[in-house]
């Protein structure tokens, strides 16, 4: 609502419109006026009246002055729009540029994010060792025939001290291993970014996997289910009977992982979602709010990547939603094997629907800034039954 003060009126009551320090027909030079019941008080200069001084000319001089005043306070009210107007552009801009913010990578930021993922990978396999999908190192230098006569020996066991440098390939190959779900199955590595320094490793003298005999189970019963000669068995646990005890302890030669459990310890069951150059902007974890500067918990990681940047599934799995929230924005939701869900945050829009089947091919929708957000950028979170997890630990 807009309050309006009449020059005249005060609190009520009618009051002189104008009082005069003079009665008609005086003469007095240089003469002050001054309009004290005014919003706007202006004061000027009068020159000496003469004896026929009327109150239409005076009304006329005050109407000329009002609206010069008038004037200069609109003009005065401009400057200050104006310059709040540019004060908020600059720190707008400013509080931008200290987040996320649109990004271009140059050829650099590239080189460090190759550096970032040999470091991530650094205990999983050497640069020089490539491996198939259900684990087997590649050239590793055996014949079957070499493989399938290690079967007809008992295995033995020795202890191996990890030290700086070592990798789980590395180890594996310089024991004579051929599959990397040996070590990481005999030694329950459920994460093999995780290897350290000092840590103590069981190795065996042959490929394979160690088994616990439940109830109900036979040695017939076991060497068709891992495709095993029952002689082999026999052999390498060095039975002298197929007799089997509940809880007995067995070494299955030859055997390997579930592709999928590997490649989640081996840290390569998810891909990165985004192919083209990004950094990441907001690490897992407690964090500083970007826009209030409290300490929070950061549920993903942010992928600072250009808007439009298509995304894609970082496994293949079932879309289980498609929507918005004030947070995320344009969100996505996967459901993968083994109790895994991924979430995709801030798109500028989706490309797939609830319900549909997608691949590590599949884009799944485009990068943006929708929702809680200072910039165009990916946020991805992973979960493990329901639990958060840190999705360093599980992207390639």
């Amino acid at each position: 609502m807009e309050i309006i003060s009449y020059v005249g009126f005060e609190g009520g009551r009618t009051k002189p419109f104008l009082k005069l320090p003079f009665r008609f027909g005086e003469r007095k030079n240089n003469l002050s006026y001054s309009f004290t019941h005014s919003p706007l008080t202006h004061s000027f200069a009068a020159t000496a009246v003469r004896s026929g001084f009327s109150l239409r000319s005076f009304f006329i001089s005050l109407g000329r002055s009002a609206e010069s005043a008038l004037s200069h306070w609109k003009a005065g009210i401009a400057v200050i729009a104006v310059f709040a107007f540019l004060s908020g552009a600059k720190a707008a801009l400013s509080y931008a540029l200290s987040h996320t913010g649109p990004l271009a990578l140059k050829d650099s930021g590239k080189a460090e994010l190759e550096t970032l993922d040999k470091v991530m990978a650094a205990f999983v396999a050497d640069a020089s060792i490539s491996y198939t999908d259900s684990g087997d190192i590649v050239g590793s230098g055996k014949s079957q025939a070499e493989l399938a006569a290690l079967f007809k020996k008992p295995v033995s066991y020795q202890t191996y001290t990890v030290r700086s440098g070592d990798t789980l390939g590395g180890i594996t190959k310089r024991f004579g291993l051929t599959n990397l779900s040996t070590l990481i199955d005999l030694n329950g590595i459920t994460n093999a970014r995780a290897l350290h320094e000092g840590q103590k490793l069981r190795i065996p003298s042959v490929d394979g996997l160690m088994y616990t005999v439940a109830k109900g189970n036979s040695l017939a019963g076991l060497s068709a289910k891992f495709n095993v000669p029952l002689e082999d068995l026999l052999d390498v646990n060095d039975l002298s009977s197929q007799t089997l005890a509940v809880g007995q302890q067995l070494f299955i030669p030859g055997a390997k992982m579930d592709a999928a459990k590997l490649h989640e310890v081996l840290g390569d069951l998810f891909k990165i979602p985004i192919s083209a150059a990004y950094r990441i902007s907001s690490k897992f974890g407690w964090r500083p709010d970007p826009f209030t500067g409290v300490r929070s918990y950061h549920t993903g990681i942010d992928l600072a990547c250009p808007e439009g940047t298509p995304i894609r599934a970082a496994m293949n799995g079932k879309v289980a939603f498609v929507g918005w929230s004030n947070v995320f924005g344009n969100y996505i939701i996967v459901n993968h094997p083994n109790g895994y869900q991924t979430l995709y945050g801030h798109m500028a829009s989706s490309r797939v629907k609830k319900g549909q089947n997608v691949t590590q091919a599949t884009v799944i929708g485009l990068v943006g800034s929708t929702g809680y957000s200072t910039g165009s950028h990916l946020h991805f979170t992973v979960y493990k039954n329901g639990r958060l997890v840190n999705p360093s630990s599980v992207l390639k």
